[in-house]
């Protein structure tokens, strides 16, 4: 049984990877952890919360840090619409409610419960991460697997710093602390969400399930769906927090991938953020990130199917 800590901002695509982990069979989703990234940290909390109150699911949520460690937060609502979720509007009362921990010290304290068991999946930036290592620096020798959804490897980014990726460009230095401590990171990049899409028909496809689950897949998608066509002409639906997870929960997913020396750029006019990888090894850095290039899309297909089938 996998032992999974969430660690999200709650935007779009987190929902889909939470779903997925919360439907997938063999695996304990033990606690999920909250930060500010896609929007504000008081707008992912009932997002969290949403989600489970959907899904009939019991999870401790733990809410964290509520901005960058010295960045500016600047929020991707244009994107994820205003409250993260794709201006959804049928939110159900909420049941559930945040936990009195702090996301820091729960992630400090399974950590120490569950030592050498547990997966953390980072699917936004990495503030509460970088702080659990700050205040512990053996946390990362306690964590099983650490897989992260965020960075470019050839700096094509999605942010005003054209070669760094949202989630990394937010809070360069909580990203920096973090891929410094972990010496076996798995990351998931901005330019393999952009070549491993669902086709718009198996996105249709998905959207006509006819469940609780496809129902909300369906109108937290929608909005940005319509975006992806519209604004930019994508010729899929992406996916860029469900992938993360999906290599996550089935590793036999992963096509392709190399474990190369990362770190991240914190000075640069014009590359602040971007992920710096060293791929032939010319830094004498030992090789700290093992970095997902392809990935079966079909089977994360598979993986939608199943989990919102269910319900």
């Amino acid at each position: 049984m996998m032992k999974l800590i969430i660690d999200t901002d709650a935007g779009v695509d987190d929902a889909q990877a939470i779903m997925l982990a919360l439907t997938h069979p063999g695996v304990e989703v033990l606690a999920i952890t909250t930060l500010t990234g896609n929007v504000h940290i008081r707008q992912v909390n009932p997002n969290v919360l949403t989600i489970l109150e959907i899904m009939k699911r019991d999870v401790p949520v733990y809410a964290g840090i509520d901005r960058p460690l010295i960045s500016e937060w600047e929020d991707a609502a244009e994107f994820h619409g205003g409250d993260g979720l794709g201006n959804f509007r049928d939110r159900p009362a909420l049941t559930r409610s945040i936990e009195d921990e702090h996301a820091v010290l729960a992630l400090l304290r399974l950590a120490r419960e569950y030592e050498g068991e547990l997966t953390l999946i980072a699917l936004g930036p990495l503030t509460n991460i970088a702080a659990a290592v700050r205040l512990d620096p053996a946390f990362p020798a306690r964590i099983k697997q650490f897989v992260f959804m965020g960075g470019t490897i050839a700096a094509q980014g999605n942010t005003p710093i054209v070669t760094a990726e949202y989630n990394i460009w937010t809070d360069p230095e909580a990203a920096a602390i973090t891929l410094a401590a972990f010496d076996d990171a798995t990351m998931l990049s901005w330019e393999t969400t952009l070549t491993h899409g669902f086709p718009w028909d198996q996105f249709n496809t998905l959207c006509a399930i006819d469940t609780v689950n496809g129902r909300f897949f369906r109108a937290i998608s929608h909005e940005t769906a319509e975006r992806l066509q519209t604004t930019y002409g994508r010729p899929a639906y992406l996916l860029p927090d469900p992938l993360a997870m999906a290599i996550t929960l089935r590793p036999d997913l992963i096509r392709q991938s190399g474990k190369f020396y990362t770190t991240v750029e914190l000075n640069g006019a014009h590359t602040r953020g971007q992920t710096v990888i060293d791929y032939t090894g010319i830094s004498g850095q030992a090789p700290n990130v093992n970095i997902i290039q392809a990935l079966d899309t079909d089977g994360v297909y598979q993986l939608f199917v199943e989990a919102l089938s269910q319900t």
